[in-house]
């Protein structure tokens, strides 16, 4: 995380957060990760956003694989947050 991030106040983080989760490239992730973030970052403090960002770098493929059940989540993403997107159902 950059020093700009650090100092960015919660709430440009969280826009800025939901905006990339909107705009990921593929619709169905957008949807996913756009839905996701809609109905939870406003909970997460600090730690909360510094994993779902983590969760922002990884591949369209990996994560749908994941969410679909495709494949199992590795456990160096097996996290609180992780666990929660993958419960997470849109409407």
């Amino acid at each position: 995380m950059s020093v700009t991030e650090k100092q960015e106040p919660v709430d440009v983080r969280r826009r800025r957060l939901k905006f990339r989760s909107w705009h990921r490239g593929t619709r169905e992730m957008d949807l996913l990760m756009g839905s996701f973030a809609d109905a939870h970052l406003e909970r997460f403090d600090h730690a909360g956003l510094d994993v779902y960002e983590a969760m922002l770098e990884i591949s369209d493929p990996d994560l749908y694989n994941w969410f679909s059940g495709r494949e199992p989540v590795p456990s160096a993403e097996d996290t609180a947050v992780m666990r929660l997107f993958l419960a997470h159902r849109f409407a």
